[in-house]
C-alpha cells in the first residue's frame, strides 16, 4: 500500500480486520519510532517487509523487518520530529509522544539517552490511576489525581481542562461541567471529581457514561500532554511546538450520534484554544457515517483526505477516494465507504429485493403484487422511497388499484 495523508484532515474507512488499525500504528511508529503497546506490525511469513516513510516532502526513510532480530532495522539516529503526537487506541489506551521528553540526539547518548522515556504509552486503567516508569517513578499522574489537583490549584492547567471539556461539550445546551467532588467507597481516600449532568445531578467522573469518559480521557491527555510539554520546553530552553498530530483509532466509540456530529471540529477547535497559530492534523480510523456527513463542511481536497479500505478478488486494496457530499448519514452507509445496501434492517432488504424482482417480471400477477404490496406496507414507513416508486410503478402497470 501507498499513501500520502492530507496536511489536516484524513480519515480511513473499511471492514474489520483490514488493516485501519494496523495503518495508524504505523503511522505512529513512523513518526515516534516506537510501537503502540507493544503491538508490532509483522509482515506475512513467506514476505519480506518493508516500510518507507518521508514527512512534508522531505528524505525517504526505509526500514525492513529483520526475522533473526525480529525487528525493524534502518538508518541510525532520531527521527524527524513530527511535533506533539497523541495516539487514542480504540481499547480505550493512549499513548504521548513530546518532542521535548521524548526526542533526543544518539550523540547524547553517554549522558541521558538511554535513560530517556522513547514514548509514553497507556493502558486504559493507566490514564486513570497513573503511569509509571519501568523503575517505579511517577511518569504521569493520572486523570483522577491531576483533574483534583487541578481544580483545587484553580492554576493555568483548570482553566486549560475547563476550556477544553466546553469545546468538547455535545451542544452548548449540554455543557460539560465539573462538580464538587465526593468519595465513592470507604476503602478509597481520593477525592473523586464529578460532573454536572444535564439533570442536575453530579456524578463522580468514573460512574459517568463510556462516551463521557472517552471524552475526558481525550481531553485530560491533550491538557497533560501540552502542560508537560511547556515545562519541559522551559528546561530546555527550546521553544513550544506548533505541531500537534492526533491519531484515532474508531473516532466514534461509546459516543452518541449527537456527539459523532460535533468531534471532529470540536477537536481542531480544542488545539487552537490551546496553542496559537497551531497546525493541526488528524489522522482517523472510523465506522460511523455521522462522522462522515459531520465533515463535510469542513473538508478541503487540497488539505485533506480520505481512504477507503476494500476486499477485491481475495486481495485488500486502498484507494484515496474523493470526498463527494452525500448530504446525510443514511446517503454515507450506501457510499463506497461502507457499501451497504441500503440502511434497512436486513430482512427489510431482501424483502425489497424480493419486491424488485416481482415487479420487473414479466410474469407478476396481481394476487402475488397485492401479497407482496401489503408484506412492504408491514415492514416499511409510509413515506419510504422505496414504497413510493413501487406503488407507482405496480398501479401504471395495473398491478395495484
Amino acid at each position: 500500500m501507498e499513501l500520502e495523508f492530507g496536511r489536516r484532515l484524513n480519515f480511513l474507512t473499511g471492514d474489520n480486520g483490514l488493516g485501519k488499525s494496523l495503518l495508524l500504528d504505523i503511522a505512529w511508529w513512523a513518526m515516534t519510532r516506537t510501537w503502540p503497546t507493544g503491538r508490532k506490525a509483522l509482515p506475512v511469513r513467506d514476505g519480506a517487509g518493508q516500510i518507507s516513510f518521508s514527512f512534508a516532502g522531505g528524505k525517504i526513510y526505509e526500514s525492513q523487518f529483520s526475522r533473526r532480530d525480529q525487528a525493524w532495522t534502518g538508518r541510525a539516529g532520531r527521527p524527524a520530529n513530527p511535533g506533539l503526537v497523541i495516539y487514542a487506541m480504540a481499547d480505550g489506551g493512549f499513548a504521548v509522544w513530546d518532542p521535548a521528553r521524548n526526542y533526543w540526539k544518539p550523540e547524547s547518548a553517554e549522558f541521558d539517552g538511554p535513560n530517556r522515556i522513547p514514548a509514553y504509552v497507556f493502558g486504559p486503567s493507566e490514564v486513570w490511576d497513573g503511569l509509571q516508569g519501568k523503575d517505579g517513578s511517577p511518569l504521569c499522574n493520572g486523570l483522577l489525581r491531576d483533574w483534583a489537583g487541578w481544580q483545587k490549584q484553580r492554576g493555568v492547567a483548570w482553566k486549560n481542562l475547563l476550556a477544553v471539556l466546553k469545546v468538547l461539550s455535545p451542544s452548548a445546551n449540554e455543557p460539560l461541567e465539573h462538580g464538587k467532588f465526593t468519595r465513592i467507597s470507604l476503602d478509597d481516600a481520593r477525592d473523586i471529581p464529578t460532573i454536572r449532568m444535564p439533570y442536575g445531578q453530579e456524578v463522580a467522573i468514573l460512574h459517568a457514561s463510556a462516551g463521557m469518559r472517552r471524552i475526558f480521557a481525550l481531553a485530560y491527555l491533550l491538557v497533560w500532554a501540552w502542560e508537560e510539554h511547556k515545562k519541559a520546553a522551559v528546561l530546555l530552553g527550546e521553544k513550544t511546538t506548533k505541531q500537534v498530530v492526533f491519531l484515532i483509532d474508531e473516532i466514534e466509540s461509546h459516543l452518541h450520534p449527537q456527539w459523532q456530529r460535533v468531534i471532529v471540529p470540536a477537536l481542531i477547535g480544542v488545539v487552537n484554544k490551546l496553542i496559537d497559530s497551531s497546525e493541526v492534523q488528524i489522522i482517523a480510523a472510523t465506522h460511523s457515517p455521522l462522522i462522515m456527513v459531520s465533515v463535510e463542511p469542513l473538508f478541503d481536497p487540497s488539505s485533506d483526505a480520505w481512504f477507503d479500505i476494500d476486499m477485491q478478488k481475495q486481495k485488500v486494496t486502498l484507494q484515496r477516494r474523493e470526498l463527494e457530499k452525500q448530504g446525510d448519514a443514511e446517503a454515507w452507509l450506501t457510499s463506497e465507504a461502507f457499501d451497504l445496501a441500503s440502511g434497512r434492517p436486513v430482512p427489510y432488504e431482501v424483502l425489497v429485493e424480493k419486491a424488485s424482482a416481482l415487479v420487473a417480471s414479466e410474469k407478476a400477477d396481481t394476487a402475488a403484487v397485492q401479497r407482496m404490496h401489503q408484506d412492504l406496507v408491514n415492514a416499511l414507513k409510509p413515506g419510504d422511497p422505496f414504497l413510493l416508486r413501487w406503488r407507482y410503478i405496480c398501479g401504471k402497470k395495473g398491478l395495484l388499484p
